[in-house]
């Protein structure tokens, strides 16, 4: 009796070792619940356009998206995002290979290039402000607004967050778990010029058609 009351807690200390090994590694976890957030985040996006679909045309005698719109500024904008887009790819691939200065350099373009994608953006913001084109404006403002804002704020995200993994990549080096942050980066990065491209369609191309 007293030998089987003993042989308890090796049976226990077994039963923990097997549900340890049977645990998914932590890079699958990592990636797993990252791809959960991009879709919450697409999800999101999908109700901005939806409701800009609905109010596209509720100006209330205001101006429209073809007296607004500069198509040369917005292509300029979506060249910055797509190529910020092919740099942060040379960034995944420099680190892949353990190139730090590569990463650095692929690292700093891309962030130069979201930035120029920010600016340009923010003017265009100003601009139409200035011309009494506010979100208060007309239900159409408050929606074009709403949406385009809302993806320069996670523009706006993403470069401080690469700023961080910068600073750690210099200080720790490239530890697994910089590594996998780094990655999360690069594919939320992605997410967000797929996201732009539909956004350049539906808002600023079918926004000037006749």
């Amino acid at each position: 009796m007293n030998a089987a009351v003993a042989a308890l807690p090796m049976r226990h200390d077994e039963l923990i070792s097997a549900l340890d090994a049977r645990q998914a590694p932590k890079r699958t976890v990592v990636a797993f619940g990252f791809w959960v957030f991009l879709l919450s985040d697409i999800v999101m996006f999908s109700a901005l356009f939806a409701a800009y679909a609905v109010l596209v045309h509720a100006t209330a005698g205001g101006p429209t998206g073809a007296h607004l719109f500069d198509q040369r500024n917005v292509a300029i904008e979506t060249a910055c995002l797509l190529l910020s887009s092919y740099t942060c790819g040379l960034m995944t691939l420099s680190i892949g290979s353990r190139r730090r200065g590569a990463t650095y350099l692929f690292a700093a373009v891309t962030f130069v290039l979201g930035a120029a994608f920010l600016a340009l953006e923010i003017s265009e913001f100003a601009s139409m402000v200035a011309h009494g084109a506010a979100p208060q404006r007309s239900a159409f403002l408050s929606a074009f607004f709403a949406l385009v804002g809302c993806h320069g704020l996670h523009v706006t995200a993403g470069l401080l967050w690469l700023v961080v993994m910068m600073a750690q990549v210099q200080i720790r080096g490239f530890v697994p778990s910089v590594e996998r942050r780094l990655l999360c980066f690069s594919l939320f990065w992605h997410a967000l010029d797929i996201i732009w491209v539909g956004l350049f369609s539906v808002v600023y191309l079918m926004g000037v058609a006749p």
